[in-house]
């Protein structure tokens, strides 16, 4: 059965499409519907391309869905902490992990099993710092998982060499110490669908065999149904059409930076091996670094930078010449703007996250979550970007501002060439589709997620009616 949408908005105009076999049959105006064709009444919205978020951890956003938030604005101080800690630990049954998440060091300063000791003894206990990099384990927990511990700076010690129950981007090494039902990813693919978003790129480092087959499990049995990209996996063998290969992920520890020459070594194996790289620079030294490097190796087309979270205005252009593109996060300037006023350094601060002098400089810019650190709507991380307000409504990097139609382009770019050329609704595109409940002016002028009506993937209706 075919798909006709009538009296929708495409490219500004008033338009019928009819989608089929997966893919968009037609588009004009004067369409007519067949006799074999489900109509959808488009009321005059805008039918766009379902959105790409082209950064995201998919199994830490289904994890997070059963964990228990430990920072502001949930938790403000040790006494709510320790309150929100025992009423999920009397939900469990006895022995069972506890797993928080979103921790910041305003509630209760820097936590380490002596400190979680004190919040909750009697049950191993995780809890995840907001930015992801680390987890913070009690003595229970840290009892269970110490045979996979190892002698790494990502081990943090104390004057002994005992561990303090601190471990730096320790999640593929956990995961495999600690035994644990699978999350709902199928409660996360709703979501997506939810806000017209119907392909992700999943920018989890070094994803483990179990891992790659929970996800592409998920997309094949529909409970995941969006297109997916995977940045931490490497062999294409056995994955569905709809799951590709991405760039490398290379992860830079701000903790343990690598040195240059070995950086620069990484990226030309990636290269060599006809592969992109995605780099991890959430700080000036990491970018600064990653760039010598990629000038030293030598840039290829769909070099990437994730976060890019300080830029000095001086760097822009060197971006651009070497045509890396960037995936931000604007939604930061909201969820997180108001502690980076306090938190950040002063000589930072100017550069958090640019996106309109990153474009202004020729750099290909796309937006996207970082759910679960992010929050995964992707139309208020258009209005952020739009505003640059923070959650107390203080402006941060205001010269920043994008309207949101260039913050929407971005997640329509493909996510093979995020920043790119938007996708476009036109006859022979994949009928990955999201109509929207108003004109598309209208809607961008206040872009909030009720104003998606319907998702299409694959020419399916995932989402409304």
């Amino acid at each position: 059965m075919s798909l006709f949408l009538r009296d929708v908005e495409v490219d500004g105009r008033p338009a019928a499409v009819r989608v089929a076999a997966g893919v968009v049959a037609a588009v004009g105006r004067n369409l007519k519907p067949g006799s074999g064709d489900e109509v959808v009444d488009g009321r005059g919205g805008a039918l766009v391309p379902g959105l790409h978020d082209h950064h995201l951890h998919l199994l830490a956003t289904a994890a997070a869905a059963s964990s228990v938030e430990c920072g502001p604005p949930s938790v403000a101080d040790a006494e709510g902490l320790r309150r929100a800690l025992a009423r999920m630990s009397a939900t469990l049954p006895e022995g069972a992990w506890l797993r928080g998440v979103g921790y910041h060091e305003q509630v209760a300063g820097d936590l380490d099993r002596r400190g979680l000791d004190a919040l909750l003894p009697d049950r191993p206990l995780r809890i995840q710092h907001r930015g992801g990099a680390l987890w913070m384990l009690n003595s229970a927990a840290l009892a269970l998982v110490s045979p996979a511990l190892d002698d790494s700076a990502d081990v943090e010690r104390d004057e002994s060499g005992t561990p303090t129950g601190r471990l730096w981007r320790y999640d593929t090494r956990l995961r495999a110490a600690i035994l644990s039902a699978p999350p709902d990813l199928a409660a996360v693919g709703a979501r997506l669908v939810s806000y017209g978003i119907t392909g992700v790129t999943d920018a989890t480092p070094d994803l483990d065999q179990r891992s790659v087959d929970l996800l592409t499990g998920a997309v094949l049995d529909g409970s995941l149904p969006v297109r997916l990209q995977l940045l931490g996996w490497s062999d294409p063998a056995g994955l569905p059409r709809t799951v590709r290969i991405g760039p490398r992920k290379l992860l830079l520890r701000d903790h343990d930076l690598p040195r240059l020459d070995e950086l620069a070594d990484a990226v030309t194996a990636a290269h060599r091996q006809g592969i992109p790289v995605a780099v991890h620079c959430v700080s000036r030294e990491s970018l600064l670094l990653t760039l010598t490097a990629l000038e030293q190796a030598g840039p290829a087309p769909g070099d990437r930078i994730e976060h890019a979270a300080v830029v000095p205005h001086e760097v822009r252009s060197w971006i651009a010449r070497l045509r890396v593109r960037v995936v931000t996060q604007p939604g930061f300037v909201r969820d997180r703007g108001d502690d980076y006023l306090t938190d950040v350094a002063g000589d930072d601060l100017p550069y958090l996250y640019p996106y309109a002098t990153l474009l202004g400089a020729g750099v290909p810019v796309a937006p996207s979550s970082d759910a679960p650190y992010g929050e995964i709507d992707p139309w208020a991380a258009m209005a952020t970007a739009g505003d640059r307000l923070t959650r107390r409504g203080t402006g941060l990097g205001l010269d920043e501002r994008v309207p949101a139609e260039t913050a929407l382009a971005g997640y329509l770019s493909p996510l093979d060439t995020p920043g790119g050329r938007p996708r476009t609704v036109r006859p022979g595109a994949l009928a990955d589709l999201c109509l929207l409940s108003e004109a598309l002016p209208r809607a961008l002028a206040e872009p909030h997620a009720g104003l998606v009506r319907m998702t299409i993937t694959g020419g399916v209706v995932r989402y409304g009616s």
